[in-house]
């Protein structure tokens, strides 16, 4: 089925439930009912909708509160081998995000160190070794300006028309850098990994797992995402709302400009994520669009213009291989 037509099947109560969601992923229904004009079975049945569909609610730690430094590689491999390079890499705890660009030759890939050790052991070591690889750019993230700081490449859904002015005040995932690592305990480990099959886990569902009552799980949830800590994301295909071509921005910009124009694109509807990262290329961005011609007219009249901007590089992401997995101390 074409992805217009699986558009057209989401209505604008979809939409802004979706939006709803992202700005809190456990919001009950009957604050997303009430926020949304309609009845609380309504909501409920058109999450239920969405969920057939594909949509996840994901609960993961957030890397920078545990004291782990993210990277971002992009691999050159053999035309025969990035698939194989991909799925090797997807098997590691340590990644987050694989995705093959690049007419197949070329794999973008999230990974989590917290020593220098753990680092070198795969970019000084391990794929320097394989064969297969031909180039690997090692990018360390120094700063996001938006979007989900365990997936890179989270969908902002406040790029449909129907949600743009209501997202504009939609919360980002705290960092944390500044703040002493968060150690997780036992109780955290297993609420991370109940949350990351289902964000939505109710409160008797979560307490029945880690041995607690519900209002004990409830205050420790609290803590975790006051502190930063929890984040939750939405995952939903963004072609089922007409957006075909996921693509990668790669940014050379002048160092005087670097914060604005990284505060420039966290404005930008089509932007779901965007950091300052180490190298040439010392911005990355991902953007969502529904055509070629939309991503032209993106470079040339929103990125182009911008001061600063000395370069771009485009990659279209062809296959994600992994996304959304926890990042555990």
């Amino acid at each position: 089925m074409a992805s217009d037509n699986l558009s057209n099947n989401l209505g604008d109560l979809e939409q802004r439930l979706l939006l709803g969601l992202q700005l809190d992923g456990r919001a009950p229904f009957s604050r997303l009912a009430r926020d949304l004009g309609v009845s609380e079975h309504t909501v409920a049945r058109r999450y239920q909708r969405l969920c057939t569909r594909g949509l996840r609610i994901v609960g993961h730690p957030v890397p920078a509160r545990l004291g782990l430094v993210r990277w971002l590689l992009r691999l050159r491999c053999t035309p025969d081998a990035a698939g194989t390079v991909a799925d090797a890499l997807a098997r590691r705890p340590d990644t987050s995000w694989i995705a093959l660009a690049s007419g197949g030759t070329e794999l973008s890939c999230a990974l989590d160190t917290r020593t220098a050790d753990e680092r070198d052991a795969l970019l000084l070591r391990k794929l320097p070794r394989t064969p297969q690889v031909l180039s690997v750019d090692a990018h360390c993230m120094l700063r996001i300006f938006v979007g989900d700081t365990s997936t890179w490449h989270a969908t902002r859904f406040r790029h449909t028309p129907a949600l743009a002015e209501a997202s504009a005040d939609a919360p980002e995932d705290a960092s944390g850098g500044a703040s002493a690592p968060r150690r997780l305990d036992a109780t955290d480990r297993v609420l991370f990994a109940e949350l990351a099959r289902d964000g939505r886990a109710t409160l008797p569902e979560l307490g029945a797992a880690v041995g607690r009552s519900p209002s004990s799980v409830q205050r420790h949830l609290d803590r975790l995402r006051g502190e930063g800590v929890l984040g939750l994301s939405v995952d939903f295909d963004p072609r089922l709302l007409g957006y075909d071509m996921s693509t990668k921005l790669w940014l050379n910009v002048a160092p005087a400009h670097l914060r604005t124009v990284g505060e420039a694109l966290a404005t930008h509807p089509e932007i779901a994520f965007a950091a300052a990262v180490t190298g040439t290329c010392n911005l990355v961005a991902s953007g969502i669009f529904r055509t070629p011609a939309d991503l032209y007219d993106y470079i040339d009249r929103r990125l182009g213009p911008l001061p600063g901007v000395r370069g771009v590089e485009t990659t279209p992401t062809l296959r994600e291989v992994k996304r959304l997995a926890p990042a555990l101390a």
